[in-house]
């Protein structure tokens, strides 16, 4: 038997992940990249469990693979609990190219 979709809404989230963000104009669907993005990287357990039972570990784990940036313990996070290698997201392979500066 297939389970329905749990409904939420952007204000079941913490309020502090969207300091910059007018929050009527955000669509939990619409949006699904950036809310996934903030709750990884600023986001409470409370946070994190929405938005696993909402989109699940897989999608989650896939949308991430796309983003540009993304804070190291997420990156870690994320591709450790949706099984994907970290060589396939492209913030990790974006860094890696990126040459850094000599520390003396």
């Amino acid at each position: 038997m297939k389970q329905e979709k749990q409904h939420i809404k952007i204000s079941d989230f913490s309020p502090h992940l969207f300091w910059d963000t007018d929050k009527k104009k955000l669509d939990v669907d619409e949006h699904k990249s950036f809310l996934i993005q903030r709750v990884l990287e600023y986001g409470l357990m409370k946070d994190w469990k929405l938005i696993s039972t909402y989109y699940g570990i897989k999608k989650i784990g896939e949308t991430a693979t796309d983003f540009r940036i993304l804070e190291p313990k997420a990156l870690s996070f994320i591709s450790t609990i949706s099984k994907i290698p970290i060589k396939n997201f492209r913030c990790y392979n974006i860094k890696q190219s990126i040459p850094k500066h000599w520390n003396f």
